[in-house]
């Protein structure tokens, strides 16, 4: 059975994040300008490996080109120092597989070294000329970026599900064979789920590092005796075909005991995969944690946050007011409602992205985001939609993406993006909230009372504007009146209220 970590009681998990991988890249670089051995190679890689996983999780959220740029600075290197560590690690392989006298061994371990000092001679140009101004420059500004997803929070778990969802299924292709191909993947699946939970999530991370960290070096050994295997069959050195047998049945030998260790500790209800999922958001906090990540997204690509939030809680009052007064049955759709949820929360961000359409702007951004846990794509196209026709022109039949759904889905597009560009078109009138809003259906309108809504021309002619698609997904009229506002009655606490003395009389 795996083991897992506990914490001593009160004790708080080290957390490393960003800005402390970053730091460290500086200082194991001058390990490498120094002397490029395994050591320094591998802990410097180890560094910036945890800089680009933690990146590639914020870009999934947060559109700022600095963290694409982060990873581009390293880039390089990195590759430099993967091929540097993977020639030393066959080194290894060879002098533990092997004794000295082995001519096979003798063979590999001349040419692996020999192809090591070319590439040690590369790794510490590059590493020379690497750019650590910019880096440090880069650092700074990721250090603020990185606060839009708080550590340990509900975005936080949703990107680490998001990644554990993606290993698993890695995972379950890996199992039904011994292939190298999915056994790679799963490896890098695996890393990526690691780095995020160790970067975002320190308490998880406190119980399950040793066993992710136990998993990911044996899927690492897998992977380097795939590499081995594949360079003592691509290799010139004929003079014993015996010998090059062994050896293949040697790596054989240790792969195939690899994966059954790896087999006992994932198979079963043991499985160290069911003790991450159990500590991963269930059940409706899967949906708590997947708007979570898309509110961080609306903070980060979303120039006017505020205006954005004051339609949001206007078009969540409006849905709410029309399932109230039983308008349409779509009101009562609590997966049209969550689609309303998150479309009102970002339909701002196509603004920081484009000049004459932000709502087309908006939608392809939207579409080239990481699909959240708990979405399908079908609901995932819906909100885009919704959120490209929350304003300009509205959706007609032969427009591409909308004139490819069925009727029964373009209807809902209608529906949530007519709430939205009511809620917008109030807002813009001077309501501030959606406090007090009352809706009555009859049957030939739906009466929309707006508590302290001007009564002028020109708030009509922009509700005019505002309220028709909405009202083709009624398909009634809808009529929106204005009502005044209640007046605010201020209770005094009851020391605040003078007592009254009652004085009898003769």
């Amino acid at each position: 059975m795996a083991a897992v970590t506990t914490l001593p009681s009160g004790a708080q998990p080290e957390h490393r994040g960003l800005s402390f991988w970053m730091d460290r890249v500086v200082q194991e670089l001058e390990n490498v300008r120094s002397s490029p051995d395994a050591d320094a190679v591998h802990d410097l890689r180890v560094a910036i490996r945890r800089c680009r996983s933690i990146a590639a999780a914020m870009e999934e959220v947060d559109p700022d080109p600095a963290w694409a740029a982060m990873r581009k600075v390293a880039r390089r290197l990195f590759r430099e120092l993967g091929a540097l560590r993977d020639a030393q690690v066959m080194v290894e392989w060879v002098r533990k597989l092997a004794p000295e006298t082995d001519p096979v061994r003798t063979h590999l371990q001349t040419a692996f070294e020999s192809k090591g000092s070319n590439l040690r001679e590369n790794a510490h140009r590059v590493a020379g000329k690497f750019d650590q101004k910019t880096w440090k420059r880069l650092e700074r500004t990721l250090r603020q970026r990185s606060r839009l997803v708080p550590i340990g929070g509900l975005a936080a778990e949703s990107l680490a599900l998001e990644r554990f969802e993606s290993a698993k299924e890695l995972h379950a292709k890996a199992l039904r064979t011994e292939k190298p191909k999915p056994w790679h993947a799963l490896r890098i699946g695996l890393k990526r789920f690691r780095y995020t939970v160790e970067g975002l999530l320190p308490e998880h991370y406190a119980r399950w590092s040793d066993n992710l960290k136990r998993l990911q070096d044996m899927l690492g050994e897998i992977h380097d005796l795939d590499v081995l295997a594949e360079a003592v069959n691509k290799s010139d050195f004929y003079e014993t075909e015996d010998s090059l047998k062994t050896w293949r049945e040697a790596i054989e030998r240790e792969r195939h005991e690899r994966i059954e260790t790896y087999r006992q500790l994932t198979l079963g209800k043991t499985s160290l995969w069911n003790i991450w999922r159990s500590g991963l958001p269930t059940n409706g906090r899967v949906e708590a944690s997947a708007l979570a990540r898309l509110r961080a997204t609306a903070r980060a690509a979303d120039p006017h946050a505020r205006r954005t939030s004051q339609t949001s809680r206007i078009a969540f009052a409006l849905f709410d007011t029309f399932k109230r007064s039983d308008s349409a049955p779509g009101f009562s759709d609590a997966a049209l409602r969550r689609v309303l949820l998150a479309a009102a929360r970002l339909h701002g961000v196509g603004d920081a992205h484009a000049g004459k359409s932000p709502q087309k702007a908006a939608r392809k951004f939207l579409l080239g985001l990481t699909l959240p846990p708990g979405w399908s794509n079908e609901d995932w196209e819906l909100l885009a939609l919704a959120v490209r026709y929350h304003r300009g022109a509205e959706p007609r039949a032969k427009d591409g993406p909308f004139s490819r759904l069925s009727a029964e889905r373009q209807n809902s597009v209608r529906g949530v993006a007519g709430v939205l560009r009511l809620a917008r078109a109030l807002r813009k009138c001077g309501v501030e909230s959606g406090a007090g809003l009352h809706a009555e259906k009859s049957t030939d309108a739906v009466v929309l009372r707006v508590p302290g809504l001007a009564d002028d021309v020109e708030t009509a002619a922009r509700l005019a504007a505002g309220k028709h698609l909405l009202e083709e997904y009624l398909g009634a009229p809808l009529i929106v009146k204005a009502v005044a506002k209640p007046e605010k009655v201020v209770a005094l606490a009851p020391r605040q209220i003078p007592e009254l003395s009652v004085i009898a009389s003769d």
